[in-house]
């Protein structure tokens, strides 16, 4: 058996580069499985088929929408969620009913609705506020129309103000 001289390369220090090598490919490909698992469903749609048919139809409706020359006001400051509509002529709005869906943009388990309720002043107020982060809000705004005057808009909540 032939001595090993200092700071020669070995099949052992081999095998444990090797080992090094994989298992941290290894650890960082199970903790990408388990946040991706943890964090997002994937489901966006029940049956995307169907989805697709409806897409020209809900197109039409935003064109149709937008046409209006409605503007919306969506704000959360000092613990309260502030939503006014108002129309082209700058005259606010008094929708029936308004109603409020905070979504997580890839995470659904925090999703939840929230009902306003008409202030004094015109506008639809509640006192909430989501949590920081980025969320989805989607506004709907019942006018007295077949359909609701629809407002989404990704917003990014600091210090429970919208920025």
């Amino acid at each position: 058996m032939t001595r090993q001289g200092k700071g020669e390369f070995t099949g052992r220090h081999m095998l444990g580069l090797m080992l090094a090598f994989f298992g941290t490919i290894i650890a960082v490909n199970l903790a990408m499985a388990i946040f991706a698992s943890t964090s997002w469903t994937g489901f966006v749609v029940k049956n995307s088929y169907v989805a697709s048919q409806q897409f020209n139809r809900k197109a039409s409706e935003g064109r149709a929408q937008a046409a209006l020359g409605f503007h919306s006001s969506l704000t959360i400051a000092d613990g309260k969620i502030r939503y006014e509509l108002v129309d082209a002529a700058g005259i606010r709005m008094e929708p029936e009913a308004v109603t409020v869906t905070f979504r997580r943009p890839a995470y659904e388990a925090e999703d939840w609705t929230l009902t306003l309720r008409r202030a004094g002043d015109g506008t639809f107020v509640a006192s909430q506020t989501p949590r920081d982060g980025i969320w989805i809000a989607e506004t709907d705004a019942e006018i007295g129309r077949e359909r609701p005057y629809r407002d989404v808009r990704r917003v990014v909540i600091s210090n429970g103000v919208i920025k």
